[in-house]
């Protein structure tokens, strides 16, 4: 999981993370009725719920086209913001886990996440054109694109 810690160590907000209890994990699984691909499960566990404001800074100043993630969700924003997305326009079937500072989200594909997998595809949730676009094949391969910043 080299990507996923490099990613921690240069991005992640000098605050202390608190990892999650695999415990909760699975309640969350369970709620979701989905599995959560171990590339995810392993940063949220090792890490806690990373913070990184200085993504958005560095992709302005590069001038970036990838679209900068700022907040991993809380477990319980997992679920109950999933469902209030979907009611308020984002197209049925996804697991949202983190966002950008604009109110747009990163997700998975609930019917990616039918069975377990080490890693699944990354989609994006524009909130203003409700659309869902995919951004990498997966997680991890999310992650390195902010390493190559």
């Amino acid at each position: 999981m080299n990507s996923i810690d490099l990613f921690v160590k240069n991005w992640a907000s000098k605050n202390v993370m608190t990892p999650i209890n695999h415990h909760d994990i699975t309640e969350l699984e369970a709620k979701l009725n989905a599995f959560l691909p171990d590339s995810y499960k392993y940063l949220i566990s090792t890490y806690g719920l990373v913070h990184t404001p200085n993504v958005l800074t560095r992709i302005c100043d590069l001038g970036s086209d990838v679209s900068e993630v700022q907040d991993f969700l809380s477990l319980e924003d997992v679920s109950s913001l999933s469902a209030l997305y979907e009611m308020s326009g984002m197209p049925k079937g996804h697991i949202l886990f983190a966002s950008d500072c604009k109110g747009n989200m990163f997700c998975f594909k609930h019917s990616d996440c039918v069975s377990k997998q080490k890693d699944i595809p990354v989609w994006f949730f524009d909130h203003d054109l409700r659309t869902v676009t995919k951004v990498t094949d997966s997680f991890t391969l999310w992650l390195t694109q902010f390493n190559e910043l």
